[in-house]
């Protein structure tokens, strides 16, 4: 079952739970209750409103049925994420198995990961481009570990041309307004799915592969967010076409089906949030030593 995305942004609600209904309800006398549904049957909450409140049981309740809880600040960036304790039979076993994996494996995972990436960023520039066709020729030659970085020499191409012909554009990491906070936005979003599946996988989210900052707790969500990263690129391309250049709770909006889009792993396409844990899946037999392959979503088209 797909699970649904929550957004609180319009207006302050209070987030209770009752008899495991996650209860919406307006701050009036009168405790307006605005919606009601079953916390099973919830994937994430996202809360983007300064006045919104929220009861310990609702969270608490949240967390134990698998849900993610994203809290936005006062740039309606994410500012922090509630991630459910996985109750997983083999929560040790999967910790040592990430401690004990050898650099050979990792560097080989990596390069994977980058490949994944660079096709995604050529296959949202236009068929026949120079741009397109130089990121497919750097797709082919990263070297385990992408020891010559060719993750960076793509997005010096790749953020030339995402715009179009013409039209300039500076990616802005810490941006809190404007097309790159579209952008920075989504990312987060997909970081928060990414993070969600790891841990129910067992993993832990700050054992990365590549990404290893000491500050980071989520660098293995990070790692594998980066194959996914011209999915939202794409998404923010189309809504900044459509008028929305800012992120409002318009832009949200489009941005936040991004975790209900079809992606194909392997053989199999399915919502990406269900696909994630394929994803996952597929890391855990890495780090067994079972596969050496690691499985990718691909959101593309066929043939792109």
């Amino acid at each position: 079952m797909i699970k649904r995305t929550i957004e609180v942004s319009r207006e302050p609600l209070h987030l209770a739970v009752r008899l495991d209904q996650l209860q919406l309800r307006r701050q009036t006398p009168d405790d307006e209750l605005v919606a009601s549904i079953p916390c099973e049957d919830i994937g994430f909450v996202v809360v983007d409103n300064d006045g919104a409140t929220y009861s310990h049981a609702a969270l608490a309740r949240l967390l134990q049925f698998g849900a993610a809880v994203v809290i936005c600040g006062r740039n309606h960036l994410p500012a922090g994420l509630l991630l459910p304790v996985a109750d997983h039979p083999e929560v040790v076993a999967r910790l040592r198995e990430q401690i004990a994996l050898r650099r050979p494996l990792r560097k080989q995972l990596w390069k994977q990961i980058v490949v994944a990436k660079v096709r995604g960023q050529a296959a949202n520039l236009p068929d026949g481009s120079a741009a397109r066709r130089r990121l497919l020729a750097l797709a082919g030659e990263v070297k385990s570990g992408d020891t010559t970085n060719v993750e960076a020499q793509a997005a010096k191409v790749y953020w030339s041309a995402w715009l179009g012909e013409g039209a300039a554009f500076r990616r802005d990491p810490d941006a809190e307004d404007g097309t790159n906070a579209m952008l920075n936005y989504g990312y987060a979003v997909i970081r928060a799915a990414v993070a969600r599946a790891l841990v129910s996988a067992g993993l832990h989210p700050a054992l990365g592969l590549h990404h290893h900052h000491r500050a980071n707790a989520f660098s293995l969500a990070d790692d594998l967010m980066e194959p996914l990263r011209p999915m939202v690129e794409r998404k923010v391309r189309e809504l900044n076409q459509a008028g929305l250049t800012q992120l409002d709770p318009a832009a949200k909006r489009g941005i936040l089906p991004l975790l209900a889009a079809t992606v194909r792993v392997e053989d199999q396409t399915g919502p990406l949030m269900v696909s994630l844990h394929r994803v996952t899946a597929s890391l855990v037999r890495c780090l067994q030593r079972k596969e050496d392959r690691l499985l990718l979503p691909v959101w593309w088209a066929d043939g792109e």
